[in-house]
């Protein structure tokens, strides 16, 4: 299932009346040269804008040409009704640079790209228009290039999300309303949200219970896991469970394109169902549809703009435990620039991707077998977090329905936890303070998206684009946080 946006980028070059049209052309056509060669293929348009009835012939070029984000670029000054005028009327994600100046002319040959670029700032605002405008938007053709590189991931979730689905089945279970979260704030991001019960979705398993298609996904099943399956006997059902899903996704995506599942595995599911969906989570995380556990609808959220911008699995993780002293004065100490309050455990008990594990193995869920059968918790997906660069994050709305986030760039250390489930050493510079004047301070829920690599940055710039004022990341000592006691 494609399950997220295919992007197809488009440029305009826009033109202030009294500076020459073939300053914008020209340095057009040389920024696309150097993206074409580099990141693969953008669509110039060769409407230049300067004018109303530009603005027309463009909007009409980029869409005929299936465009679906856009780079609006000051080859010169630039006309600030007409640019912000195109990006308003543009149907989706748009970005803002400019054209630095060249050796050589400048009299004819100067664009001052660099003014316009703060006429168009000031008129997107006044027009309440978003708009992606990078750190330093003002550059050679090699460097705009790079500009509308980093912009694919930005553009690719924002675009995405306002064609997403949240489909969850259940209420939180009791005792855990910190996953519990006010949809209003979705709607506002354009994300849609249908809220099932359980007892939909075991009406729906029961239904596909002679399905022929078990068989194939069993042995799909079987095929992944090799010796790391440890319950055979519980495939058919895991199967059976899956066809579900990805038949209820299909017929209830409607008139939205992209779809992620807000699940729920406890209190009722294992003794109901006869098993727990962990590795069906983890599979189908791994076909870039999340699954989130607990009926966490903004942790499914915050995963699916993992895998919008990483383009890759993502899991969702309880910021867990401490590490122990012995194990931090053994493994990490002589090994690793990290402070004990740097680092701690995330866990979950088996729904992180297997191609994110070392050593898995698809066993029984041992804090569910603490008080039922051991065989009504089958199908839980155990292993140690492959160890490299992530991003722990998370899009949350809060008690007062308004949208906050946090961001960290770390890593998981290849270090033995001696624990179970899907568990990792995570190491964040400054977890400490940032894990009392973030995540507590700003009362944040105990799941966390995790995505695979330093996406800090984009994802950043997600949350910017999508209007969130309130986004924590792990300040550096010496950068207090607002709450923090400057005299420790």
């Amino acid at each position: 299932m494609k399950n997220v946006i295919e992007l197809k980028v488009g440029i305009v070059a826009v033109s202030r009346d009294c500076f020459p049209v073939s300053l914008s052309v020209s340095r057009r056509a040389a920024v696309c040269k150097e993206f074409n060669a580099r990141y693969g293929e953008i669509y110039e348009c060769l409407v230049s804008v300067e004018n109303e009835l530009d603005v027309i012939k463009a909007l009409d070029d980029v869409k005929a040409a299936g465009c679906n984000a856009l780079v609006v670029y000051l080859g010169n000054f630039g006309p600030e009704t007409e640019e912000t005028t195109l990006a308003k009327l543009f149907d989706g994600p748009v970005m803002f640079i400019a054209a630095a100046e060249g050796d050589g002319d400048l009299i004819d040959g100067r664009g001052d790209a660099f003014c316009g670029m703060l006429n168009a700032s000031y008129n997107l605002k006044l027009r309440g228009i978003k708009a992606y405008i990078p750190e330093y938007p003002v550059g050679t053709a090699s460097e705009c290039a790079d500009m509308i590189a980093e912009f694919l991931p930005i553009a690719r979730a924002v675009a995405s999300l306002k064609k997403l689905k949240i489909i969850s089945f259940g209420p939180r279970p009791y005792n855990f309303l910190a996953c519990n979260a006010p949809i209003a704030p979705l709607y506002e991001l354009g994300v849609e949200i249908q809220e099932n019960s359980e007892l939909d979705l075991f009406e729906a398993f029961i239904k596909h219970e002679n399905d022929p298609r078990i068989a194939e996904v069993a042995a799909d099943m079987a095929n992944e896991l090799g010796t790391a399956n440890k319950k055979p006997e519980v495939l058919n059902k895991l199967a059976q469970y899956e066809l579900t899903l990805l038949d209820w996704v299909e017929a209830n995506k409607g008139s939205r394109e992209f779809v992620t599942i807000a699940g729920k595995c406890w209190p009722a599911f294992q003794t109901m169902f006869g098993f727990v969906p962990c590795y069906v989570n983890s599979r189908l995380a791994a076909r870039g549809i999340p699954v989130s556990c607990e009926v966490d609808i903004y942790g499914a959220l915050s995963e699916y703009i993992g895998s919008c911008v990483s383009l890759d699995a993502v899991t969702l993780l309880d910021i867990n435990n401490t590490v122990p002293a012995s194990v931090y004065n053994e493994s990490i100490k002589p090994k690793y620039d990290y402070r004990h309050t740097d680092t701690f455990m995330g866990f979950h008990c088996g729904n992180t991707p297997i191609c994110k594990l070392n050593s898995p193995e698809m066993k029984f869920q041992r804090i569910m077998a603490r008080t039922l059968p051991v065989e009504n918790t089958n199908g839980t997906l155990e292993g140690t977090i492959a160890p490299g660069k992530i991003t722990f994050f998370r899009l949350q709305a809060n008690s007062s329905s308004k949208l906050v986030g946090y961001i960290a760039n770390g890593e998981v250390l290849p270090v033995d936890t001696n624990s179970f489930g899907g568990i990792g050493v995570f190491a964040i510079n400054e977890m400490g303070r940032f894990y009392r004047h973030v995540l507590i301070e700003k009362n944040f829920p105990h799941h966390g998206a995790v995505a695979f690599g330093h996406h800090g940055k984009a994802i950043f710039e997600v949350f910017k684009y999508l209007g969130i004022t309130d986004v924590g990341f792990n300040q550096p000592a010496g950068m207090l946080y607002k709450s923090e006691n400057p005299f420790y």
